[in-house]
């Protein structure tokens, strides 16, 4: 006995099949809602630092650089012994209106002293050169004790930004909340993390594939990208 089958239906079963196999491969990155939340509030975080008269030379240094950090909440607390931890993306700009895709980075600090008090931080960092990059990707970074990268902190009150930047690799920017005595930016590290990075973009993801080999993408970062991409 012979048995016909329709080609139409073989066709539908295996067209079927691979638009499921489709589905199966971008959903770990589309539905992953804790990496996108944090993707969103670095939205929210650029354009609260960047629309804000509180910083004036901070869009202007943005048409400028080669990437940018941005960590959402950076919270700090202390009694005689601080600590502080947050997360945050870097992105790198390869031209005018072209901003490349999200990597997560890690930034965390310690410290001993006479310190009391607590904050939580919008800190928005702009890297103007390769060499401060590529000081962000290759380890963790440490503020204060990257020999040849020169940090500049212009955050609220501080004045001279603009003169102060002068010769910078990466100039800081941040809004705080709360009283926080004692304690600075140095001491700080960042380095990327490449676990939030593989269940973001996909399994063996990591900082630098993402940022300068352009290897990975994501729509879900694609309203930050096109918001950075005015600058």
């Amino acid at each position: 006995m012979t048995i016909r089958t329709n080609p139409l239906s073989r066709r539908g079963v295996i067209a079927g099949g691979t638009a499921l196999l489709g589905i199966g491969a971008s959903t770990p990155a589309l539905a992953d809602a804790k990496r996108q939340a944090l993707v969103n509030d670095a939205l929210a975080a650029a354009q609260r630092v960047l629309d804000s008269n509180e910083f004036p030379d901070a869009p202007n240094q943005l048409k400028r650089a080669r990437a940018v950090l941005i960590l959402p909440s950076f919270a700090q607390a202390a009694f005689l012994i601080g600590g502080a931890g947050g997360r945050g993306v870097l992105m790198a700009r390869y031209g005018a209106g072209d901003w490349g895709y999200p990597a997560f980075m890690t930034m965390g600090s310690g410290s001993l002293g006479l310190q009391i008090g607590g904050r939580v931080q919008e800190i928005l960092l702009i890297v103007l050169t390769d060499k401060g990059l590529n000081a962000l990707l290759d380890s963790r970074f440490k503020f204060g004790a990257e020999g040849g990268v020169t940090v500049i902190n212009a955050g609220v009150g501080i004045a001279g930004a603009t003169t102060g930047a002068v010769g910078a690799d990466i100039v800081a920017y941040s809004k705080a909340s709360g009283l926080f005595l004692g304690g600075a930016l140095e001491g700080s590290y960042l380095e990327p993390d490449n676990d939030w990075n593989a269940l973001y973009y996909g399994q063996g993801a990591r900082g630098r594939d993402i940022v300068m080999d352009r290897r990975y993408t994501n729509p879900g970062a694609n309203g930050l990208r096109q918001y950075l991409a005015r600058y």
